[in-house]
């Protein structure tokens, strides 16, 4: 008995070493990439990418699967909602006076756009499936914050395009997400009549969950704020446990109509003008380095050697599809009448790179897929979908700032002496 007690321990004890190390590695490992990506003047995603690959499929150091289990996706979801909820905490509406009609195209027209046409590249370039097709197009419609708002700040992005851009990255992360599970549920519900319905049901409900949960989330944080029933040092405590519960009960309620909530939350408290979030904003942004340094780590260091396989001329071309003709098409058919002049539209057309949302949103469905309705094709998604997010970083990342310098769009490194006196 006494044997196999501590054999008993001693494996447990090995668990947890594994754990502690796992987890405390992707948090290195990240934040170690952050500031070599600063360092060589490079965008810090392409770094993180990098790095999750090699110590992910290449070494073989990291498993997350492996690691967290059943936990991985969860940890995953409220990741991406603290993000989009301090994203939306940088929304100001005085940004869109000049631009208000150029964001509404680009998430409305520009979203249909880029749906129908990444979907029709997707069936033909691609040969996939019409429904996967269909499901991968809606992926594609999110550009997303955890992408744009790093390289914008890397480029140093001046004028109204960087607020368009901002605008247009974290609020089509909910839309796009809403619209991949909408067909999702439509592929796995059988009948044409049957899927309609669960996919209207799905709309009606995502925007009243989000506008109501939303709405209620941040009266109640503007309440106590205002009232000064929480002290200082809980504050930003008490918000994050405001945004998890939101967003949790959200998509308790309805699949993926959390990140709707937490966005339009955080939207609502950047806006409003009874107490102040600037506290609250920087612990987020804080926050956020470290989640997005992680998530990155994490879902590249799940990819394997062998889904390497599904990549080839035609993942090229259609890469050269999305940038060329699907992301110049949205803006052009977004931007008319807009008052924006070419250099500006130019700036827009090439600004689509795909994050975290895309690879976590692409990795769920294609799991469901197989699993549920049989579709083993759809294991191929994930591999093209990182292949697209590797190459829209790596193209946008390493152009954007010297086309925003020759535009006149971006502000050059501010190095150089000052002399004082």
């Amino acid at each position: 008995m006494v044997t196999i007690g501590v054999n008993n321990w001693i494996r447990s004890y090995s668990l947890t070493e594994h754990v502690l190390v796992g987890i405390s590695s992707i948090i290195i490992l990240g934040i170690a990439a952050q500031w070599l990506a600063w360092r060589l003047g490079l965008p810090s995603i392409l770094i993180l990418l990098l790095t999750g690959f090699i110590v992910g499929p290449i070494v073989g150091f990291l498993h997350p699967d492996e690691l967290l289990g059943d936990l991985l996706f969860p940890i995953v979801s409220i990741s991406v909602a603290l993000i989009l909820f301090e994203g939306g905490l940088t929304l100001k509406m005085a940004e869109l006076r000049q631009t208000r009609h150029v964001v509404r195209n680009l998430v409305t027209v520009g979203a249909l756009v880029t749906w129908v046409l990444a979907t029709t590249a997707a069936y033909f370039i691609l040969d996939l499936d019409f429904p996967l097709a269909l499901l991968f197009g809606a992926i594609l419609v999110v550009t997303g914050p955890t992408v744009i708002i790093p390289l914008l700040r890397h480029i140093r992005a001046v004028g109204r395009v960087g607020s368009v851009a901002k605008w247009e990255g974290i609020v089509n992360d909910p839309i796009g997400a809403l619209l991949a599970v909408l067909v999702f549920e439509a592929i796995v519900t059988p009948g044409v009549q049957e899927s309609t319905f669960v996919v209207i049901m799905g709309l009606l409900t995502t925007i009243i969950t989000g506008a109501i949960l939303g709405g209620l989330g941040a009266f109640l944080l503007i309440l106590l704020l205002k009232r000064y029933w929480i002290p200082d040092y809980l504050q930003t405590s008490i918000t994050l446990m405001i945004v998890v519960g939101a967003f949790t009960l959200s998509n308790v309620l309805q699949q993926e109509s959390g990140l709707f909530t937490v966005t339009l939350m955080g939207i609502i408290l950047a806006n409003q003008k009874q107490i102040s979030v600037k506290h609250i904003l920087v612990f987020k942004e804080n926050l956020g380095v470290l989640l997005l340094s992680s998530l990155f780590i994490i879902l590249a260091a799940r990819l394997r050697l062998t889904d390497l396989t599904f990549l080839g001329l035609r993942s090229f071309s259609f890469l050269a599809f999305l940038i060329l003709i699907v992301r110049p098409a949205c803006v052009l058919l977004s931007t008319i009448r807009s008052g924006l002049n070419w250099k500006e539209k130019l700036f827009l057309a090439w600004m689509a790179p795909r994050g975290v949302v895309a690879a976590a949103v692409t990795a769920v469905f294609a799991l469901e897929l197989v699993e549920r309705a049989g579709y083993v094709e759809a294991e191929r998604m994930v591999p093209q979908m990182f292949f697209i997010i590797v190459g829209t970083v790596t193209i946008y990342g390493l152009s954007a700032a010297s086309l925003g310098r020759w535009l006149g769009m971006a502000q050059p490194n501010p190095q150089g002496t000052l002399i004082v006196g």
